[in-house]
C-alpha cells in the first residue's frame, strides 16, 4: 500500500506542521469518503465522521439515497471505530446554493453548483460545525492535495490525475485550506478500491455518485421545470433562419447536442445540431451544425467574481494552464489582471488554440503546473 501524503509531510522547502489531533471527516456513504476516515484512523488521528445532509426536497430513495447513505455512514463507521452523527445543511443550502444555481439559469447561463457547495457548504457551514465539536481539522474524500509553502496553504492536483477534483475546490481560501486534510491526493481510485476491499468496508463495491449533489442521477430537465418557468421560443441559426422551437433557454447549454430536438437532415446538412448562443433579448436559441462550427470556438474568455486561494495576483508575465470545465486537460493560456487590478475582480485569458463550447456560468481554473492558483465564473 502507497503511504498516504497528508499536509504535515516534509517536502523541501515545506514548513513541517504538527498534525492535528481531533479530525472530523465529512463521509456521504461512498467509499472516497470512508477510506479517507480509515486512513486517519490508521495514522493515530482521532477521528469524527459527520453526515451532511443538504437536500431535503423530494427526497427519496430513487435518486436521492440519503436513507442508505446514512446506513452506510453507520456501518462504516462501526467497522473503523469511530463516532458518527448526522447534521442538516439543507437550509443553509438552499440559501447559499440553490437560490444562486436558480438565479444563474434564470439569467441564461450554466452554472455549477458543487463548486459553491465546496466553498459554501462543505468547506464552510460543516468547517464551522466541526470547530465547535473540537475538531483541529476536517477531512474529506476529495481527490486533490494541499501543502505549505512559504507561508501560505497550496491547493494541488491529485496524483491521479483521472480523478482530480481541484478543479471543484478552487474557491477555498487560505482559512479554510489551512484547516483542510485530503488523505486520498496521492492515491489512485483503484488503489482506494482496494484498501476498502481488504479492509472490508461494506461499501467497498459501492458505485461511484455522479450528477450534481442535490439532483442526483434524475433527468435534469424534469427537475429544473419544477423550479423554473417553461418560455418557450424559436430555434434559429446564425443567419436568422427558424429551423425548431425551444421550450426554455434555461435548459440548455452551449455546446448541447442532445436533447435538442432536431435531426441532422433539417436545413440541409446531416450534421448534428448543437447549441452555440442564446439571445435572451429575444429568446432565441442560436443553433449550428457540425461540431467544428465557428461560433462554438474562442480563444479567449472572461471572468468575474474571482478567487485567488493565495490572496495575491498571480504574474501576468508567466504562461499558465485553464480548464474551462471539469474533464478537460490544462489549455495553455496568457493572463490578463487589468481589471483585476482595478479592484473589479476579474480577469481575461487568451489561449494559445482555439477551445470548444466555452460557456457562460461555468469557471475558469488556473494552474501553475500542478498548483491551481483560483478562477472565476464565466462571463
Amino acid at each position: 500500500m502507497k503511504n498516504v501524503y497528508l499536509p504535515n509531510d516534509l517536502d523541501n522547502n515545506y514548513r513541517v506542521v504538527e498534525p492535528p489531533s481531533k479530525v472530523v471527516v465529512g463521509m456521504s456513504g461512498g467509499v472516497d469518503s470512508s477510506v479517507a476516515a480509515w486512513l486517519l484512523k490508521q495514522q493515530g488521528y482521532d477521528v469524527v465522521g459527520l453526515f451532511m445532509k443538504n437536500w431535503e426536497d423530494d427526497d427519496d430513495s430513487e435518486y436521492c439515497s440519503t436513507r442508505q447513505d446514512w446506513i452506510d455512514v453507520v456501518s462504516v463507521a462501526d467497522l473503523i471505530g469511530i463516532d458518527v452523527e448526522a447534521v442538516n445543511f439543507a437550509a443553509e443550502y438552499k440559501d447559499r446554493v440553490f437560490s444562486d444555481f436558480l438565479r444563474e439559469y434564470s439569467a441564461g447561463r450554466t452554472p455549477n453548483p458543487d463548486v459553491l457547495c465546496n466553498a459554501e457548504i462543505k468547506f464552510k457551514a460543516f468547517l464551522d460545525h466541526a470547530m465547535r465539536l473540537g475538531a483541529d481539522a476536517i477531512a474529506t474524500g476529495h481527490y486533490a492535495r494541499v501543502r505549505k509553502y512559504e507561508g501560505k496553504v497550496e491547493l494541488l492536483k491529485a496524483t491521479d490525475l483521472s480523478k482530480d477534483q481541484s478543479y471543484f475546490l478552487h474557491r477555498l481560501n487560505q482559512q479554510q485550506l489551512s484547516r483542510v486534510m485530503f488523505p486520498l491526493g496521492s492515491l489512485n481510485k483503484t488503489e482506494v478500491r482496494e484498501i476498502a476491499e481488504k479492509i472490508g468496508l461494506p461499501n467497498a463495491k459501492k458505485k461511484d455518485s455522479t450528477g450534481i449533489c442535490f439532483i442526483g442521477e434524475r433527468p435534469f430537465r424534469e427537475f429544473l421545470s419544477k423550479y423554473l418557468p417553461s418560455q418557450p421560443g424559436p430555434m434559429k441559426t446564425p443567419e436568422g433562419k427558424t429551423v425548431g422551437k425551444h421550450i426554455g433557454l434555461a435548459f440548455y447549454t452551449l455546446g448541447q447536442r442532445k436533447g435538442i430536438g432536431l435531426g441532422g437532415s433539417q436545413a440541409g446538412s446531416g450534421d448534428p445540431w448543437f447549441v452555440a448562443g442564446k439571445d435572451l433579448a429575444n429568446n432565441t436559441l442560436i443553433v449550428v451544425q457540425g461540431h467544428q462550427h465557428p461560433l462554438l470556438y474562442s480563444r479567449t474568455l472572461q471572468t468575474q467574481d474571482t478567487n485567488w486561494i493565495r490572496g495575491e495576483l498571480p504574474d501576468v508575465s508567466v504562461s499558465y494552464g485553464a480548464k474551462t470545465r471539469y474533464r478537460q486537460g490544462d489549455a495553455t493560456c496568457k493572463l490578463d489582471l487589468k481589471n483585476n487590478q482595478l479592484g473589479l475582480n476579474d480577469f481575461s485569458l487568451d489561449f494559445n488554440a482555439q477551445q470548444w463550447a466555452i460557456t457562460p456560468g461555468q469557471s475558469a481554473v488556473l494552474y501553475l503546473n500542478e498548483v491551481c492558483l483560483g478562477g472565476g465564473i464565466i462571463v
